[in-house]
């Protein structure tokens, strides 16, 4: 496993014209950085093309952050390095642009809180005083009834209308925790600043203008529970940034995203809370080849391979390891669905190559999520992890791939992630291959295109 294929187009047909799309699920700090390893291996495969050149782009959360500046023309080994290394065109993604404190709401909800509790007395016994007067004759029956029948049911039944009117007409929510731990407007930063210094559009618009690209980005309106998508000819109303801020905006971990025009901001939470991919908007928009990439599934354990002798389940590991498997459990069973819909579509003449890691892969599902520590070892698993899996399903991928004018070729993935770590020697023979399957690319610099 590793790569699912849904194959429904007549490959003996070259589909000339047919829209590339890529599709980028969630992942948090670990799943993103495994899934841009992984990117990185999937843009040397592809001979003759990189993941610079598909025509519809598709992200939520991590997926988001990485969809953005790739639709713009920022290469997979340069957001590698942004993550991991030395970059020279993007800024070098750092642990407080993802951990920056939710400083506004730490130190106002406690006031909050206070102020509430300081008030919460004369205004119960103002609600108790107005409300007696209706419910004192039950009261004093079930008062009698206690006095006769003591117990714990006659002791609920008086205590009853009691609380009642107390909270009669209080309709306030007392909120005296902070909507997140953390703040990620750092995140929109991130991004902004990204992309202006390189000269390229933060707007939907003008990106597809000036590149000829379809990015889409997901989020989860928090007051209607509905999912939004904000593309060039959806809801266009925020900044790329902004809209990749509200995809990211994990429930709990960071504070809702408030995005909008002045006195029309809506708050909007992690995308993932509605879908785990997006693949449908791809298809919605004419996308005939999707390749998407989804880093978390759950774990398979055959024969107890995560686990020690005396821990032989995944139930014996704790709480932290439970939820971490019931949440890719939900995540991937919506893919798989959304998966299976497709493969049932008869409008759906195209192909789709799911890419994911295997499900026995220990070493990834071991890594914490939102760890910003494990983003290396992360990266670099996830680029053998796909190296891997591209081998495997190398003759099936390239009749696909083959079918779209897609070459492909696995010697040029090599063996190490970074390319700065590649020798001179190295460099050249690689680029060497390059330059015999791949037309000439134009790199974006400051103020320029592409």
């Amino acid at each position: 496993m590793g790569i699912t294929i849904v194959q429904k187009s007549d490959l003996s047909r070259p589909q000339v014209g047919a829209k590339k799309a890529l599709v980028l699920a969630g992942g948090a700090i670990s799943g993103g950085a495994f899934k841009l390893g992984g990117l990185a291996a999937l843009d040397r495969y592809l001979g003759n093309m990189t993941v610079n050149d598909f025509d519809i782009y598709t992200g939520i959360s991590a997926g988001a952050f990485l969809a953005a500046p790739l639709a713009a023309g920022i290469d997979a080994d340069e957001m590698v390095e942004a993550f991991v290394g030395d970059p020279t065109r993007m800024p070098r993604f750092r642990s407080w642009d993802f951990y920056y404190p939710n400083y506004s709401e730490m130190w106002s909800r406690p006031a909050a809180f206070f102020k509430d509790m300081a008030l919460m007395g004369p205004r119960a016994s103002v609600r108790l005083l107005k409300a007696l007067p209706s419910r004192l004759p039950t009261i004093l029956s079930r008062s009698r009834d206690f006095i006769f029948d003591p117990g714990l049911e006659t002791a609920e039944a008086l205590i009853e209308p009691i609380m009642q009117g107390l909270s009669e007409g209080d309709v306030r929510t007392y909120g005296w925790l902070p909507s997140g731990l953390f703040d990620n407007r750092r995140i929109e930063a991130y991004i902004r600043n990204g992309l202006e210094r390189n000269g390229l559009p933060n707007d939907f618009r003008q990106l597809k203008l000036k590149r000829g690209k379809s990015l889409y980005i997901g989020a989860t309106n928090i007051n209607t529970a509905q999912g939004a998508v904000f593309g060039h000819d959806e809801d266009h109303s925020v900044t790329i940034s902004e809209a990749v801020q509200a995809s990211t905006a994990i429930p709990g971990f960071f504070k809702p995203a408030r995005i909008g025009a002045a006195g029309r901001e809506q708050d909007y939470v992690d995308a993932a809370v509605r879908k785990t991919a997006n693949i449908s908007v791809a298809v919605r928009h004419g996308a005939q080849l999707v390749v998407c990439y989804n880093p978390f599934r759950p774990f398979v354990n055959y024969r107890h391979r995560l686990v020690s002798d005396d821990r032989s389940s995944i139930a014996d590991l704790g709480i932290g390891v439970i939820l971490n498997q019931a949440f890719r459990t939900l995540l991937h069973s919506r893919l798989r669905l959304g998966i299976e819909k497709l493969k049932l579509d008869e409008h759906f003449r195209g192909d789709v190559i799911l890419i994911e890691p295997t499900e026995t892969d220990a070493r990834f599902f071991g890594m914490n999520p939102i760890a910003f520590w494990e983003r290396r070892a992360a990266a670099e698993h996830g680029f053998e992890s796909v190296k891997q899996s591209l081998s495997r399903h190398h003759d099936t991928l390239r009749t696909v791939f083959s079918s779209y004018g897609i070459k492909v070729d696995l010697h040029a993935i090599g063996d190490v992630l970074r390319r700065s770590h590649l020798t001179p020697p190295e460099i050249e023979g690689e680029e060497g291959r390059k330059r015999e399957s791949k037309p000439p690319r134009l790199r974006v610099v400051a103020g320029g295109g592409r």
